[in-house]
């Protein structure tokens, strides 16, 4: 899938103490109804499977788990995308009028509203510009060479 639009950029602390990737957040659908979040590839993490790194923080003690399978996993992850766009985390980045691609992964229809949102689709996130694509990898606490931030 394809998109033009804002897209917020963060660092993820997926294993703890010092596994970092970076995730991207963007909205689609009539009024932003279903959240686009995807892994953006970086040396540190060149692939992440953002349903499992969800799973290991054990989303099911929040959201419960008679949404079905995956829905617990999908609203923690929909909340860290949304709370990095409300409340921006320094070194975060938020883009403007980005044009954006999803190689999706999965999609999850939540069946109910969560943080604005009805279905999320995740998998590997890309930047059309390899200008915004390197600022996105630059994110990322732990990149290396031309994807660390001056």
């Amino acid at each position: 899938m394809t998109g033009t639009g804002r897209v917020t950029v963060l660092a993820l602390l997926h294993t703890w103490p010092d596994r970092y990737a970076v995730l991207a957040y963007t909205t689609t659908g009539h009024v932003g109804d279903t959240a686009v979040i995807g892994h953006v590839p970086t040396s540190a993490a060149p692939e992440l499977s953002l349903m499992a790194a969800a799973a290991r923080h054990h989303p099911a003690r929040i959201y419960g788990s008679a949404g079905g399978a995956g829905f617990a996993e999908a609203c923690w992850l929909i909340c860290v995308g949304w709370s990095g766009r409300s409340l921006p985390k320094p070194g975060g980045l938020e883009l403007y009028g980005a044009a954006w691609a999803l190689e999706c992964g999965g999609t999850t229809e939540l069946g109910r509203n969560m943080y604005g949102h009805d279905r999320l689709h995740v998998g590997r996130f890309s930047f059309d510009d390899p200008s915004l694509a390197r600022r996105a990898r630059g994110v990322c606490p732990l990149a290396q060479g031309a994807e660390r931030r001056p």
